[in-house]
């Protein structure tokens, strides 16, 4: 029997609109293929699944457990699940994936309240997370329970690790517990030149996402468990909330492939370097600012509305503020030298015919 598998998309064509759009890095399809021999047990009870952990603990401590995951939505409910009463409450930035891009996932599937702060760079402080941390007490307010912070953030910053330190040391004190959504936590890591553990689990985060798909994945994403103590039930909840795989071979090899060597790193270290390549050309384009500085793999800018739009019908990017017409460019890890340069000339040229 064959198949007849037909391509249908143009390789040729290439965008900034998200990491998402790229494809899955080679490497990590030979790692699927490999772990495709033969028979495994189920639902995570595998060689792969189980030398997964192995990996992990080598970067997060003898302490951490990865539970993988389909997406990062799944990933961000359940953790937030995972560290929560059924009457608790989130803070979080008001510009959060949580908050703006999960479709209320965490408040109609984990059950909890989100309690947002406005953010000048979207980065929570001890003196933001403040604005929230109150009414413990009071049976009309849902209880603070989580802090949950992104890195790198939705608007492509980064926190230092001795800001995430200070964070934690802040929530622990009040009787929180912390969250890390790392989507691009590769891209973060590669721009702050430290081990991952340093800005995770020393500096006092309980549990996190640990993001794969924007890195090369086909698909998955792990929550990883840096206190065993902040959480409870976490595999009866991975289940519940069907995130739980039963061929989770093909989720944990491709973390593997990310995490036992650098390829995780490789991946994010180009992605980043491609955004610094297309700041650098935006900035000699007049009439383009950069909004937010540029620390990862995303560059925001605002233009004007009718050259992104002709720009749009050229490459794909989407608008983030459709009120004020700023957009966001993002870099992957197949993003070329010549897609930027070429990106940068069509750029010049639209905002020209204004």
């Amino acid at each position: 029997m064959t198949t007849d598998a037909r391509r249908h998309h143009d390789p040729l064509v290439r965008g900034f609109a998200s990491d998402n759009y790229a494809g899955v890095h080679p490497e990590i399809l030979a790692a699927v293929a490999l772990a495709n021999e033969g028979h495994q047990t189920a639902y995570g009870a595998d060689d792969y699944t189980g030398h997964l952990q192995e990996v992990v603990r080598g970067h997060f401590g003898p302490a951490a457990e990865a539970f993988p995951v389909f997406n990062g939505t799944g990933a961000n409910v359940l953790a937030l699940q995972a560290l929560t009463d059924r009457w608790g409450a989130v803070i979080c930035a008001d510009s959060a994936h949580i908050q703006v891009d999960e479709g209320g996932a965490p408040e109609r599937m984990g059950g909890l309240k989100l309690h947002t702060v406005p953010t000048p760079d979207g980065k929570l402080t001890p003196e933001l997370i403040d604005r929230q941390a109150y009414g413990w007490d009071d049976e009309h307010r849902a209880m603070p329970q989580v802090v949950s912070i992104t890195q790198s953030t939705e608007l492509g910053t980064l926190y230092t690790p001795e800001e995430i330190r200070a964070l934690c040391d802040h929530a622990h004190g009040l009787g929180m517990k912390v969250h890390l959504d790392g989507s691009r936590i590769a891209n973060a890591t590669a721009s702050l030149g430290v081990p991952v553990r340093d800005f995770t689990t020393d500096a006092g985060v309980d549990v996190l996402s640990f993001g794969g798909t924007k890195n090369g994945a086909l698909l998955g994403e792990a929550v990883i468990v840096l206190d065993p103590g902040a959480v409870r039930a976490m595999k009866h909840l991975r289940k519940t909330s069907m995130q739980l795989a039963s061929k989770m071979r093909f989720v944990s090899v491709q973390l593997e492939a990310l995490l036992a060597g650098d390829l995780w790193l490789r991946n994010a270290r180009h992605a980043n370097a491609m955004a610094q390549r297309l700041a650098e050309g935006v900035r000699g384009v007049d009439g383009v600012e950069i909004l937010y500085p540029v620390q990862a793999n995303a560059v925001f800018a605002r233009l004007p509305r009718e050259a992104s739009e002709r720009l749009q019908k050229r490459f794909r990017f989407y608008f983030w503020d459709e009120a004020a017409g700023d957009v966001r460019w993002m870099c992957a890890f197949d993003t070329t030298e010549d897609d930027v340069d070429a990106f940068v000339r069509a750029l010049a040229e639209e905002v020209a015919a204004c």
